[in-house]
């Protein structure tokens, strides 16, 4: 891509941006409490109190620290002028959190929620700096803890903790992050969001399905929703690849080899052989062309009968011993991330330690012994209820609220099929109609993303999702050089709240070095409202999103028919869609 291209676009873009913020700033200080702890604090309920406040100049850094926010453990940095509050909320008599939350002197009236990652417990500063740049006031809880992602021993013995993970101490960032705002300002916001990736997605959902008010606008990244399912898949699929020294045992060093050899089967699905497996769902790897054994085989990426079977475990459904479905399996084109499950002795973090610290409140617990009986008391009783498994939205629809759900296609910690799974349901559940439900709730497959962000095959990744900007740059926001809501998916969902402007497509961008600015954009593709797919014109430059349009259906290979144009053909296209889509959810049940 032209290099002007990039200075212009971007000259546009900060214009439009910056535009758009002069029109709705407002002083913070002259109105409101401004930044103080006396007047602030009474607004607060009876349980909570400001532990600290400081106003931070432009340029500024901010943060807990590494030690006292090991979750995030990097400030953000070059902040504008804000105030920077943090209030600690009692929840119960063995329970406590804390929330964060920055309110900048430039403000665009409206409220941002962040979400958090894994079990970790810390401020999510660094997301909240992102945020504030955009000009929200913005929030981010500890979630009642301060751990790393998968250190989960702080949930022992501890019911009042792990409800607050659950979903308590994300709902008082809210209420809190809403009542300092108003009081900082003298008037409450005109709009509220949310952003979140992974345990972040989940608690986008699990806020709007307990209280559908929360939010006008809602961004839910690569949700981990089906805590109950997902944690204990987490363990069940590490039983594929272990112990070690058994002949099915695949090391991680292979899987990234197999992956390439995966490729090659999957790539032209799509109708484009550009490096990215673009409709997993469609490609049905053949594991016998990657046997050792077989003449020509390449022997730096081949694999035994045995872990032939464990790929195949891997990429399949998990079903209890009755039949019923328990967690959709990974997909073709996630293996170079597959290790996050597959290649720790005693299982990924996030499913041992939940079974051990959340289920059965034993941190004894031997992976050799799980079984299925664990798998069920967890989806039994779901403990501190996390999972975000309500499928009528119904409430969140009918007042007026719109969300926006993506999830790349190569994670290989959290499946993407999960994501197809709760978003059949819930068209199911609201009757069934497909074009009904993107009325209020699109979902977005991402070809060759890996979980949240990155990519391992020069996939187009960046859109402005959750923590996309901090993997570029402690001061990064929105997509650097594309600040608009044609790049910027939290964009684009601000324009449909509030200008009904519906979103049809977000063009992802990526870099000659994936996340680094300063190499230059290597490629842009759309990524589209699923069930539709990027299709390339079959003649433009495959790396320029003007040579690809959104269309057909990823349940259907492509060809070379175009995409409906007219509105007629739209409306019977879409209908056919409605029916496929349907007819998919009955069969996988």
């Amino acid at each position: 891509m032209r290099s002007y291209c990039l200075g212009k676009l971007a000259a546009i873009g900060l214009a439009t941006l910056v535009a758009t913020a002069a029109s709705s700033i407002h002083d913070g200080g002259q109105k409101g409490a401004g930044c103080n702890a006396t007047a602030l604090a009474k607004v607060l309920p009876a349980n909570a109190k400001i532990q600290r406040i400081e106003a931070v100049e432009a340029g500024s850094t901010y943060g807990d620290g590494e030690e006292d926010d090991l979750n995030y453990p990097i400030q953000p940095t070059n902040l504008p002028a804000l105030c920077a509050v943090t209030v600690e909320v009692t929840s119960s008599n063995i329970s406590s959190y804390r929330v964060g939350i920055f309110l900048p002197v430039e403000w665009n009236n409206r409220f941002l929620a962040t979400g958090n990652g894994g079990f970790g417990g810390g401020i999510n500063w660094i997301d909240m700096g992102a945020g504030a740049q955009y000009g929200f006031a913005v929030t981010s809880t500890d979630t009642g803890h301060n751990s790393k992602s998968t250190d989960v021993a702080w949930a022992l013995d501890n019911p009042g903790s792990k409800i607050d993970w659950g979903w308590r101490a994300i709902h008082g960032s809210v209420t809190i992050g809403k009542l300092i705002t108003e009081a900082h300002y003298g008037h409450p916001s005109s709009y509220s969001y949310y952003s979140g990736c992974s345990t972040g997605g989940r608690q986008g959902l699990k806020e709007i399905q307990k209280f559908p008010d929360s939010f006008d606008g809602v961004l839910v990244g690569s949700p981990a929703w089906y805590t109950s399912h997902l944690n204990m898949w987490a363990i069940q699929v590490a039983t594929y690849n272990w112990p070690e020294d058994e002949p099915k045992h695949i090391p991680w060093e292979l899987l990234p080899e197999l992956g390439t050899e995966i490729l090659k089967q999957c790539d032209d699905i799509d109708g484009a052989a550009d490096g990215i497996v673009s409709l997993p769902g469609l490609c049905d790897v053949d594991l016998g062309k990657l046997l050792c054994d077989k003449p020509g085989a390449n022997q730096s990426a081949c694999v035994t009968e045995a872990q032939a079977q464990t790929l195949k475990n891997v990429y399949s459904d998990w079903k209890s011993s009755s039949g019923e479905l328990l967690y959709t399996g990974l997909s073709p084109g996630s293996e170079a991330q597959m290790y996050t499950v597959l290649n720790y002795s005693e299982s990924s973090g996030y499913g041992i330690n939940y079974a051990r610290y959340f289920v059965l409140d034993n941190a004894s617990f031997a992976f050799q012994d799980f079984n299925e009986s664990v798998a069920l008391l967890a989806q039994r009783t779901d403990p501190g209820n996390p999972t975000a498994d309500k499928y009528d939205l119904a409430d969140f629809r009918d007042r007026g609220g719109k969300m926006l759900m993506y999830h790349g296609a190569a994670d290989g910690l959290v499946p993407f099929t999960g994501s197809n799974l709760y978003y059949n349901r819930v068209v199911d559940k609201m009757g069934g109609n497909l074009t009904a439900t993107r009325d209020f709730f699109k979902y977005f497959q991402v070809p060759g993303m890996q979980h949240c962000y990155n990519t391992p095959v020069d996939a187009p990744w960046a859109f402005g999702g959750s923590s996309q900007a901090s993997t570029m740059g402690n001061d990064t926001w929105s997509v650097p050089g594309f600040k608009d809501a044609k790049h910027d998916i939290l964009l684009a969902l601000i324009d449909w709240v509030e200008k009904n402007v519906t979103v049809d497509q977000i063009v992802a961008t990526t870099w000659n070095e994936p996340t680094n600015i300063t190499s230059g954009v290597l490629k842009q593709r759309p990524i589209c409202p699923y069930p539709e797919m990027a299709r390339w014109d079959g003649e433009g430059d495959i790396n320029d999103a003007q040579s690809w349009s959104c269309g057909g259906n990823v349940h259907t290979r492509p060809s070379s028919t175009p995409a409906p144009t007219s509105e007629a053909q739209r409306l019977w296209w879409e209908s056919g869609v409605a029916l496929v889509t349907i007819l998919a959810v009955i069969l996988s049940w």
